[in-house]
């Protein structure tokens, strides 16, 4: 399975443009999780990457700020024949104006639920309203965050109690940018996954301390990096 990251804060390949936010295409599932903040630069950078927006099936917003919904009218312009997953929280004029303009919108309220075969939406999580993804697969949970504002392990918590599965691969933004060194650590005690990578609002210094507890299990990312599970 691979992971593209099209649209971030962070960089990782310079000859792409960065800005803040963030989006991630999983080539297997055909999906876009997110779409950053500019929907004009996240179609040059996937054009770059080789990533065709007329391949996309399904978009995944984990929720409504404006650093993770600015590409949607780019990517609806490039492709209405698409399935979302929008959480309530999303402006309900917006999300009236999605059903016109693709082919289908499926709302995610609170309950935890598969949202395709062996993807699930965590449901809207507090403290505003935001959904996270799990994806089964034969070696465990692989689970992408937004930005994470519930708590990345709050959020694993929520996985592992519904799937009853271990995490194999935990991804994203994980909102510990504004965190002390003291939230950070009991932070990173508490994760439970085998392999990780942090980016855009997780915050420099906290990425470095996930980087140093992890070891080789850290996969750095950023702007243009591509993951690949089956490397590790």
């Amino acid at each position: 399975m691979k992971f593209n990251i099209i649209f971030d804060n962070v960089k990782f390949d310079h000859s792409l443009q960065n800005l803040w936010g963030f989006s991630c295409y999983i080539d297997e599932l055909k999906m876009l999780f997110d779409t950053g903040s500019n929907g004009r630069v996240l179609l040059k950078n996937s054009k770059k990457m080789g990533i065709d927006f007329k391949e996309i099936k399904y978009v995944f917003i984990s929720h409504p700020h404006w650093d993770h919904i600015g590409g949607i009218d780019t990517v609806i312009e490039e492709n209405p024949n698409i399935t979302m997953f929008v959480p309530s929280s999303l402006s309900k004029h917006l999300i009236k104006d999605l059903k016109g303009l693709v082919k289908k919108v499926v709302v995610i309220d609170d309950k935890f639920q598969e949202i395709l075969p062996n993807i699930f939406s965590s449901g809207i999580m507090q403290p505003i309203d935001e959904q996270s993804m799990a994806i089964k697969t034969e070696k465990g949970l692989i689970i992408i965050t937004g930005c994470g504002h519930a708590g990345i392990v709050n959020i694993q918590n929520r996985f592992k109690k519904f799937l009853k599965e271990p995490i194999y691969y935990t991804i994203g933004g994980f909102h510990l940018l504004r965190s002390s060194d003291k939230e950070i650590t009991e932070t990173i005690q508490n994760i439970d996954t085998k392999f990780i990578s942090a980016t855009h609002c997780t915050g420099e210094k906290a990425i470095k301390m996930i980087k140093t507890y992890f070891g080789d299990k850290f996969i750095p990312i950023g702007l243009g990096a591509v993951v690949e599970l089956e490397q590790f």
